[in-house]
């Protein structure tokens, strides 16, 4: 488990407003002409309002002021008519607004997921699921604001402030340039705030990714926090990140109230301007108490629209936070592409070859291989094996291209598996993980992504090659039942068996299977020796494995320590030599059944 939200935050770019807004504004693309046409409603809306507080000027002069019924009617019924219209179309743009800016957030978070999926392993152990997922959810909402609520705003309050500024400046030019030499004071109070609410609104996003991150670990390990009495710390850990939250959210709090109280009394001080100057005017005949109404109207509308226009400048600076994090993870490049120039070859027969490969992780000091060589033919078992940390499940990283080598070729019939688009080389080599992957959906579900559009018959067939239909049948609901990761209805064993099905589905002309019995008991590693084999017969296969339990059926066995192949022949071969896979296969004698006994017949009643 960790124990803070760890050192990439300190890697994070500084972003500024513009350049977060420049990066993400593309995709928009196909969104601008709705977003037009919002622009266009908030400016007729506007509009209305305008004619709304002029129709209340001309009713107070003609009709309150003489208390002349007559005079009333007219400017009444066009006030309603403007309302009416302006309502009707504040409706119609607020809507399509909304719709405008979910739809710019699902386009962001399938832009960010899909990128997230083509990184390589070393990423996702560098960053806490939690912090992504954070990532994912919060900043992505923060960048909405930032590009399309944002630019709504904007236009809103732009043309809102321009046509109040200009009815004011036609009802008295002097009496509007007076009180506006105030409005400046709106900026500079934003700009005085923006960068502390930007630093805390980092923090608080870095916080609140923490607190994710403790939350799912802990639920994650909910067996080893019980089993260790681990509640006080596990507490403890998320009081630790909810403490940094709660000063930043506070701070926060502060700050954006501060910068509210402050506009107040600006506000304050240009209205008593108005009232003070309008009332003098008044005294003098050149103003009538209609017009300084309409004006003091026109004023108390200008305001907050100016005052919109800063406090967006200070959500749009505390959104770049949030685009700082997301620029981060966008800016992380997969570890490998698509070739330029893909092979035209048909399906492989399933010859692999590993010629001469060296690699070594990103960052890392020590090599992971070093000169690697070897061949495995269709219809072939080698079986890789060696000390923790020899660099044995680095091949499977290499086979299914999560990355390539730093030097020397992969080859599948003869050709490098760079000149082989991604979909179909994972296509050809089927993968059976250490850790068994099951999605949160159906039996049958779990099956079928083996094979995508495979038919009812297919996924049944494949069940039963994997010993599994026998027991899905079992489950409450068949091969409809649920399922998830931490699913009490499943033991591993079963569990695994639903990967074997899956792989046998997918019939890929290699498999490799990396540790397919670690984490299961005797019994039920025995019982899915069978499904294992049927699995292997007729493909390449490369196991990675410390279980040596079926080395007596490899063809080949590779000793790798260090990265380095350091013994290679069959498994009574290497016993005789009595050199390191004799002490390996020493080390298990009294761990795990003998390998006689696993080749005996599997019983249809031993329970999983």
């Amino acid at each position: 488990m960790h124990d803070g939200a760890g050192e990439i935050e300190n890697e994070i770019p500084t972003l500024s407003a513009r350049t977060a807004f420049r990066r993400f504004w593309p995709l928009t693309k196909g969104l601008r002409k709705w977003l037009l046409i919002v622009w266009m409603c908030t400016m007729l809306a506007a509009l209305a309002e305008t004619e709304a507080i002029l129709l209340f000027s001309e009713l107070t002069d003609h009709a309150l002021q003489k208390g002349s019924l007559e005079a009333f009617w007219s400017p009444a019924w066009k006030w309603l008519g403007t309302a009416v219209f302006g309502a009707l179309i504040a409706y119609a743009g607020n809507s399509l607004a909304t719709w405008v800016s979910e739809r710019f957030v699902m386009r962001l978070r399938e832009h960010v997921f899909d990128h997230v999926q083509r990184l390589p392993p070393h990423f996702f152990q560098r960053h806490r699921q939690g912090d992504l997922l954070s990532r994912l959810t919060g900043d992505v909402e923060a960048i909405e604001t930032m590009v399309a609520s944002g630019l709504v705003g904007a236009a809103s309050a732009a043309f809102s402030a321009l046509f109040y500024a200009a009815a004011a400046f036609w009802l008295r030019w002097d009496l509007a340039a007076a009180t506006f030499v105030l409005a400046p004071l709106f900026w500079l109070a934003a700009r005085r705030f923006s960068g502390s609410i930007k630093t805390v609104s980092r923090e608080g996003r870095v916080a609140d990714g923490a607190i994710t991150s403790v939350v799912e670990e802990s639920l994650g390990n909910i067996v080893l926090t019980q089993a260790y009495d681990r509640r006080d710390a596990e507490r403890r850990r998320l009081h630790r990140e909810a403490n940094a939250w709660f000063r930043a959210s506070v701070r926060s709090s502060r700050l954006n109230e501060a910068y509210e109280q402050m506009v107040q009394v600006i506000e304050t001080v240009c209205v008593l301007t108005v009232i003070g100057i309008g009332a003098w005017e008044i005294s003098t005949g050149r103003m009538t108490l209609g017009q300084l109404l309409a004006f003091a109207a026109f004023l108390g509308y200008l305001y907050p629209p100016v005052r919109g226009l800063a406090q967006l400048g200070l959500t749009v600076t505390a959104a770049t936070a949030g685009a700082e994090r997301l620029v981060e993870v966008l800016d992380a490049q997969p570890s490998v592409a698509d070739p330029r120039h893909e092979t035209r070859a048909g399906r492989p027969d399933g010859t692999v070859e590993v010629r001469g490969v060296t690699f070594s992780y990103p960052g890392a000091e020590r090599t992971a291989l070093a000169d690697l060589s070897f061949t495995v033919g269709p219809g072939e078992l080698v079986i890789i094996t060696g000390p923790s940390g020899a660099g044995k499940s680095t091949v499977s990283k290499l086979l299914l291209r999560f990355y390539d080598p730093d030097a020397g070729d992969i080859l599948l019939d003869g050709v490098p598996l760079r000149d082989f688009p991604l979909a179909r080389l994972r296509e050809y080599i089927t993968l059976l993980p250490q850790e068994t992957l099951v999605l949160h959906d159906t039996v049958r579900a779990n099956i079928a992504c083996g094979r995508p559009g495979a038919s009812e018959g297919a996924i049944e067939a494949a069940a039963r090659a994997a010993d599994a239909h026998d027991f899905i049948t079992r489950l409450p609901d068949g091969y409809d039942t649920e399922v998830d990761p931490n699913s009490a209805r499943l033991s591993g064993g079963q569990l695994q068996r639903l990967a074997i099905a899956r792989a046998i589905l997918r019939d890929g002309p290699v498999l490799v299977l990396d540790e397919p019995t670690t984490g299961l008991d005797a019994m039920a590693a025995r019982r899915i020796v069978r499904p294992l084999r049927r699995l292997m017969a007729g493909r390449a296969t490369i196991m990675i494995t410390h279980d040596l339990n079926l080395a007596p059926d490899a063809d080949r066995i590779l000793v790798v320590d260090r990265g380095r192949i350091v013994e290679t022949g069959r498994h009574h071969e290497l016993l005789a030599r009595g050199g390191a896979y004799a002490r390996l296969h020493r080390s298990q004698n009294n761990a795990v059944m003998d390998t006689g006994e696993l080749r005996m017949p599997v019983w249809e009643d031993v329970p999983s």
